[in-house]
């Protein structure tokens, strides 16, 4: 891809407990591209997604958002974003529909309609008002999913949002992956399933590698 990074990160240092999860990290990612972050337990994925989602200060380092430091504008960066993290977000007690209410709700009002035109999507129409104790791990995975159909931000951080899903909802996800990263998004993901797209902005940044 030759578009100017949208997403750039240099000299980004982040330690655990005494221990450097990771240091000097620099990398970039541009309108149009999937970047998989990689790499063994414990080498700092899901601490990475956090501290680009601006979910965890504790670094070091610099991050930009258009040529602009993210803390300059820390309000304007992370309303351009869709963060979703290992566990599906999902509140037991609240239907489908309510769950995407509520998740969606700081970022725009929804109506019935999309939200069940979401719900659809994720194979989860005619589910809207079961509440989700009641719907396997698979399908509350789906509920979380569903916010994909409904977002309008630009760059997507997704942590490991594979897991609990069949093999048909994999194949539909990589494909909603990159439609969304065609269509002039970003994606940044961890994952430890191996993707099986031909898309030539497909990226692989791989943390806990010897220098």
């Amino acid at each position: 891809m030759s578009q100017l990074p949208f997403l750039s990160v240099s000299g980004l240092t982040c330690e655990r407990d005494e221990r450097i999860l990771f240091e000097s990290l620099d990398f970039t990612l541009s309108v149009g591209e999937i970047l998989q972050v990689s790499g063994p337990n414990g080498a700092g994925k899901t601490t990475l997604m956090r501290v680009i989602a601006g979910l965890s200060l504790d670094f070091r380092g610099q991050i930009n958002w258009c040529n602009q430091p993210v803390e300059d504008d820390r309000p304007g960066f992370q309303s351009s974003l869709l963060y979703m993290g290992h566990q599906p977000g999902v509140k037991s007690t609240m239907t489908p529909e309510e769950n995407l209410q509520w998740a969606m709700g700081l970022h725009r009002s929804l109506t019935r309609e999309e939200i069940w035109g979401a719900l659809e999507k994720v194979k989860l129409r005619g589910y809207e008002d079961v509440p989700c104790y009641q719907l396997s791990a698979g399908q509350n995975r789906r509920v979380a999913l569903a916010r994909l159909f409904l977002a309008k931000q630009k760059l997507w951080i997704l942590d490991e949002p594979f897991t609990a899903i069949d093999k048909l909802g994999v194949a539909e996800l990589e494909q909603t992956l990159v439609d969304h990263a065609s269509s002039g998004g970003l994606v940044m993901m961890t994952t430890h399933h191996e993707m099986n797209v031909d898309y030539s902005g497909f990226r692989q940044l791989v943390l806990g590698e010897k220098q």
